[in-house]
């Protein structure tokens, strides 16, 4: 099974990163990191909406449990996204560099095979960040697995960012140095972001 779909079991998804085939790759290993950490913070939300002594906030819970869910589904459909857009850049890769369609597509291949990764290491970073707001208000016994979201959210930030590092020589090369420094910037940018996030989460749980 070379690729991903919502309706894979975890053995499926294990057995398929774990083949010998080109994808899912770390890419896609790095998005359902980030998946698991959406899963553990909604559990915290889930064991915190509801509860008397945190009703003050409960909107601000209730829009957290809403966003998780989106992010949840954003990293699952970025595994899937990452893995198409390794096969592509890798089978133009492969082609004669005289062939008409390396010419007319490596560009935006290369470009989608940094993008990807790169939104994998945003959406990381945003729910890092949003770790962090939940440590005030969410019940106290689940806060070890709230420190387990943002430690994963962090791994998937890192996870993802390997795969931006290895796509910038292509990148650079093949749709523009400029193009390739933008990313870098961001990419740069996010890590920064992320690494604190995580350091003053697991210094707000103690």
């Amino acid at each position: 099974m070379p690729d991903l779909t919502p309706t894979d079991t975890l053995a499926d998804t294990l057995a398929a990163i774990a083949a010998k085939t080109p994808t899912p790759g770390g890419g896609a290993t790095a998005a359902l990191a980030g998946a698991l950490a959406v899963a553990q913070a909604r559990m915290v939300v889930a064991y915190s909406i509801g509860k008397t002594s945190l009703a003050e906030h409960e909107p601000a819970l209730a829009a957290a449990r809403s966003r998780l869910e989106r992010t949840g589904t954003a990293f699952l459909e970025l595994a899937g996204e990452d893995a198409a857009a390794y096969a592509l850049l890798s089978e133009l890769l492969r082609m004669p560099v005289d062939d008409p369609r390396r010419r007319s597509d490596l560009p935006a291949a290369a470009d989608a095979a940094t993008r990807v990764p790169l939104a994998c290491v945003a959406a990381a970073t945003a729910l890092a960040r949003l770790c962090l707001d939940l440590t005030a208000i969410t019940n106290r016994r689940l806060h070890s697995d709230l420190a387990i979201a943002a430690i994963l959210a962090e791994a998937a930030a890192r996870a993802g960012a390997r795969n931006v590092t290895v796509n910038l020589p292509t990148l650079s090369e093949h749709a523009g140095q400029d193009r390739a420094d933008a990313a870098r910037r961001d990419l740069d940018r996010l890590l920064g972001d992320s690494a604190s996030l995580l350091q003053r989460t697991l210094d707000a749980l103690g």
